[in-house]
This record gives C-alpha cells, structure tokens and sequence, in this order.
C-alpha cells in the first residue's frame, strides 16, 4: 500500500497525527511513518491486514482489495468519490451502491422524443402529402436545490425538402429557480400560456410566479429571433398577467395579454411579412372540470381589441371534450378528444393549433378530433384530423396528420 493512499483514507476518515490505537501488525512497529494512520484504519474496520498478523504494506493489492478498503471507507463515512469512481464496478459487484456519485450523475440527464410526421393536405392543389422527421433531445441539469436548467436541441428532416436537413437549433435554453417566495424561470422556451389557445410559441424572457393553490404569474417577453422560433404576430414585446387555480375536479384561469409591433400583413401561408407597429391586447377566461370518469370539458372565451381589425369580431371561444389519453409508459392506453374553434385574429397572438389558421383572413372557426394510442412502451401513434374555414373569405382547409412518437 502506498503511503499517500493510506495518508488520503486516514484524512477522510478524520484520522489525527497523534497515536491513539495500538497498531494491530507486527510489520508496522512504533516509529513508522504510517503507524497512526494504520492504527486508525485497522480500529475503524477499514482495513484488516491478511490475517497473520501482517499489514503487508509493501505488496501490491488486486482491485478486489481496493474495493472492499473502499466500501468499508464509505460506510464509515469517509469522502472517497474518487476512489468510489475508479472502483465503481467493483463495488457493484459487492452490493455496496455509491450514493454520492448516483446523485452527482443524476444532476445531468438526456432525454428525447422522435417523431415521424405525414400530412394530407385535401384541399391542395398538386402534392397533398408531406412527411418530415423531428428529433428533440432534452438535456437536464441540476445547479443546486433551488436551480436547475434546461436546455433542447432539435432537428426536422423534411423530406420534400433538403435544403434544412443539416440544421439543429437550440430551440430552449432556460434555467427555473426560486428568488424568496417567487417561482422563477428566465431564457428562450415555449410558452404555452393556460391551454395555448392564445399563445403558444418560443419566446425569450423572463416569468415569475407566486402561490400555489392559487399562482399569480406575470412575464415580459419577446419572439425568439432566429426565423424558425419567431413570434409571428408578436416579434415586438409581449407582457402577460395570469391567475390560475384548481379546487377539487376543477379547474380555472384568466389572463391578460399585451403585445407590441403586431403583425398586420401575411404571405400566402399565413406567414408575417411586415410589423408595423400595431398593438394588440387580449383577455381570456376559462374552466375545466370532470364530467365523469376519465372524461374532461373544458371551455374557454377571449376578446381582443376591437380596434386591431374592424372586419371581424373580437370575440372567440374554445371547447374541448376530451375522454382519457394514451400514457406513453403504459401499453395499450388510449384516448380521443374533440374540440371546435372559433378564433377570429382579434383574440389571438400564436394559437397551438396544427389546424389552418387563416391569419392573413381574419382568423379561423372549425373543428378537430384528435385520437392516440400507445402500441408499446413509450411509442405512441397519433391521428389528428381538422377542418376550418377563414373568418372573412370562403376559404377553407381539411388536414390529416399522422404521427408516430418515439420517447426515450
């Protein structure tokens, strides 16, 4: 045994230079360098020689021994990461579990999601089908017990076009925290605001949030920048006040929205082409309870300025009846929900709907029925099916997509 690691166990283990035990070996006398520490050691049960009265300081240990020094080590309380790291499958083997290095690599975790897309388009005129490929991969970290962040990387392969095969994008990246009694979380992610029937959309800021049975939150945003994750009615400031509260089987919130050079023109696709400093304000409420078992409605009604654009109203609503939902970590569940819209562009900033939303027509009304099914441990197929009209013109829009989600 080396005289540095036998000098390394015996500061772990709170060993002191002065002599307090008898050593137990006849080749470690009185006057030698390591007499102390060894003494300590062998009346501690960390170490106990090889059973013939010698230490046997000078000859080499197999891992085996190393490991078992170590786990008696750590039993007594001793800091011996290091050693614990090096030994680790050693340790394994001898039933001993090494607790600080399990939490110290548990405050790094990598999660993902995959998931294969295909849209039937009935209304389009030459190719009614488009697929793509979205891979997102979550990284977790731990600061300490009151900070953690959160980071995701992603990727879409579309298929039709190869052009941004290659790209990956750090979609969010934000840390959560506590200041005092305040809920904290700062950076770039989806806000999803209540439903997300207003907004739903990457933003970068700040959000703070106070209770618990009833949270009061409040944000100061901005549309993330980088053309793929923008705002598009609100590439300018967004500020949100919100209530939330649930008591029993139901649930309930109110929100104010606030947002800041508001688009006022779209491309074909409902994309924004131009910010010319409009502002738009927005109030919604709504409620959510169990009608039955496994079986939710949930209704929610919003008004917009008026002001923002006079050819359509200002107010909308949302109902959704949804009847359970597959669990990804449980084969074999299931479930479907129906839910109709009418959302003029009065009432809304970034709607989380796959539905066509007419943006550039005064906003949407229509239905979707979405059902999913789990077909084995975290692989979950999904059918949604939506059917909207324009607020102002004839146009209309029907969508089929079929998902596929991988978890792991």
């Amino acid at each position: 045994m080396k005289k540095s690691l036998v000098l390394a166990m015996a500061m772990a283990l709170g060993v002191t230079a002065s002599a307090y035990a008898a050593s137990p070996f006849s080749d470690v006398p009185a006057g030698h360098w390591a007499y102390d520490s060894v003494a300590k050691l062998a009346a501690a049960g960390v170490i106990d020689g090889y059973g013939d009265t010698t230490f046997g300081g000078d000859k080499l240990m197999t891992r085996y021994e190393m490991a078992q020094i170590t786990a008696r080590a750590m039993a007594k309380g001793a800091n011996v990461d290091k050693l614990a790291a090096e030994f680790a499958d050693e340790l394994d083997n001898l039933g001993v579990r090494v607790a600080n290095l399990e939490k110290k690599a548990d405050n790094v975790k990598i999660t993902g999601q995959v998931r294969f897309r295909n849209v039937h388009d009935y209304k389009a005129d030459g190719d009614k089908d488009s697929t793509s490929l979205r891979t997102r991969l979550w990284v977790n970290g731990q600061v300490n017990d009151d900070w953690s962040y959160t980071g995701m990387l992603q990727n879409i392969q579309e298929f039709d076009d190869n052009a941004a095969n290659d790209t990956v994008k750090l979609n969010r990246a934000y840390v959560n925290g506590k200041i005092g009694g305040l809920a904290v979380q700062a950076g770039r992610w989806d806000e999803c605001t209540s439903t997300a029937n207003i907004l739903d959309s990457y933003v970068d800021g700040v959000k703070v949030s106070y209770g618990d049975k009833v949270k009061v939150y409040g944000m100061a945003l901005k549309g993330a920048d980088d053309g793929t994750t923008l705002t598009e009615e609100a590439a300018d400031r967004i500020y949100v006040a919100g209530v939330e509260t649930k008591v029993g089987v139901v649930g309930a919130y109110a929100n104010y929205f606030h947002a800041s050079n508001v688009a006022t023109q779209w491309d074909d696709d409902g994309n924004a082409t131009a910010h010319l400093g409009e502002t738009k304000e927005i109030y919604n409420v709504g409620v959510n309870f169990d009608v039955a078992k496994d079986l939710n409605l949930a209704y929610e009604y919003m008004w917009g300025d008026k002001e923002y654009n006079k050819e359509v109203s200002k107010d909308g609503w949302v109902a959704t009846l949804a009847y359970k939902g597959a669990d990804a970590a449980t084969p074999g569940t299931w479930g479907v929900s129906a839910t109709y819209f009418d959302q003029p562009i009065n009432a809304i900033l970034a709607p989380t709907t796959d539905a066509e939303q007419f943006k550039g027509d005064g906003g949407y009304k229509g239905y979707g029925i979405v059902a999913n099914y789990t077909l084995a441990k975290n692989i979950v197929a999904e059918l949604s099916y939506y059917d909207t009209d324009s607020k102002l013109n004839n146009k209309d829009s029907q969508l089929l997509y079929a998902d596929l989600y991988f978890t792991f």
